[in-house]
């Protein structure tokens, strides 16, 4: 056994220490990425819709494609490689106009369907443990009497009444309430430090242009990566975009565009192959631009705002960092209840629309993607 201050110089601390560099440089330049591609589009698009890098692919860049601690089918430099080169063909993409094209290939149906289910999508994560109110999977903690002060342990099943002496008071110390974001555990005490920070800006040593070109060895498995970037993007990003645009009023019924979509989607693009610079997953619009749409955002000011805060957020990291889920898990519900209402926008009389439509508004929440709800 080794003593606490020891165990930086063992080899099992120095990897420990540096998954705690990566992990926050990744932090840092997550937020780079989502506020330099947020202010551009803003700017050039004058679309309510900020930027950041979207979860789906996060999930399937970080646990499939490089894998837990680089177990995965190809290292962490080729497939921030396979990103950047997807970004670049989207450029083309959209230059040619095919994007717009492949967004005027799906139904009128399932885009009403998908903006629903992007609604649903949205009150599932509000109303999630990990994200949101502990509602759902497990939020067992959030009773009335924890808030209160009372730990759960100490709850009476039968009587539901705090037991076991005097109840601790939130106002006398917050870090010990059952629903704290900083309880007494190694993990508490890792966020209580670092907010005590307030500010603090971390170098993205460890992720800032660590690209590799050597994908020789790695052709079959970064060639599979870059087309599931590309065809996963394709469908996501397009379907959440226009979801949006659509949310604030701005389509043109006429030929289902948008003012300025070739530059929306070129900026989309961009971002991508940005954001494998700075080490980072495919940059993509994200659904909870929707928030600020429906708070009366209809210009490219709401976004360029939105690019600001996460600027601004690099800085005071460890506040931003601190703010527990669920008190932002309200706001994500009610949003999701206003996108929601484009359900009536289906014609739920005729089996042609109402299968497929069904088929989009179950798949989104539950399979926590817009691109799967769009395939089935």
């Amino acid at each position: 056994m080794c003593k606490e201050g020891e165990f930086a110089f063992t080899p099992q601390g120095r990897k420990t220490n540096e998954i705690a560099e990566v992990r926050r440089d990744l932090v840092t330049a997550t937020s780079a990425i989502a506020g330099l591609a947020s202010l551009v589009f803003g700017l050039f698009t004058n679309l309510p819709i900020a930027l950041a890098p979207g979860m789906g692919l996060n999930a399937y860049f970080a646990f499939q494609v490089v894998g837990y601690n680089g177990s995965g089918s190809i290292p962490y430099g080729v497939a921030l490689t396979a990103v950047f080169t997807e970004g670049l063909i989207f450029v083309f993409l959209a230059l040619t106009g095919m994007r717009q094209w492949l967004v005027k290939l799906i139904p009128s149906t399932i885009k009403s369907a998908t903006g629903a289910g992007i609604g649903l999508f949205l009150t599932e994560i509000g109303l999630s443990y990990g994200s949101g109110i502990g509602a759902i999977t497990g939020g067992f903690n959030a009773t009335p009497l924890a808030i209160a002060g009372c730990p759960v342990e100490r709850i009476n099943p039968d009587t539901q009444m705090c037991e076991g002496g005097i109840m601790t008071s939130p106002k006398k110390s917050r870090r010990d309430t059952a629903i704290t974001y900083f309880p007494h555990t190694p993990e508490g005490d890792s966020r209580f430090e670092l907010f005590r920070k307030v500010a603090a800006v971390n170098p993205m040593k460890h992720t800032l242009n660590a690209l590799d070109w050597n994908v020789g060895q790695h052709g079959t498995q970064f060639a599979l990566a870059l087309f599931t970037f590309l065809y996963v993007d394709i469908i996501d990003a397009t379907a959440t975009m226009f979801s949006m645009v659509r949310f604030c009023g701005v389509v043109d019924d006429r030929d289902g565009d948008f003012p300025r979509s070739t530059l929306a989607y070129c900026c989309d693009a961009i971002s991508i192959s940005i954001s494998a610079l700075f080490g980072c997953s495919p940059v993509t619009a994200f659904i909870e631009s929707g928030a600020g749409i429906a708070e009366g955002g209809r210009t490219g000011l709401t976004a360029m705002t939105t690019g600001f805060l996460f600027l601004l957020s690099i800085v005071f990291g460890p506040i931003f960092s601190s703010v527990p889920p669920w008190a932002t898990g309200p706001a994500l519900i009610l949003v999701g209840c206003m996108m929601a209402r484009q359900i009536t926008e289906i014609n739920w009389r005729y089996i042609g629309d109402t299968l497929p439509s069904f088929v989009v508004l179950a798949f989104v929440p539950f399979s926590y993607s817009v691109a799967y709800g769009i395939i089935a």
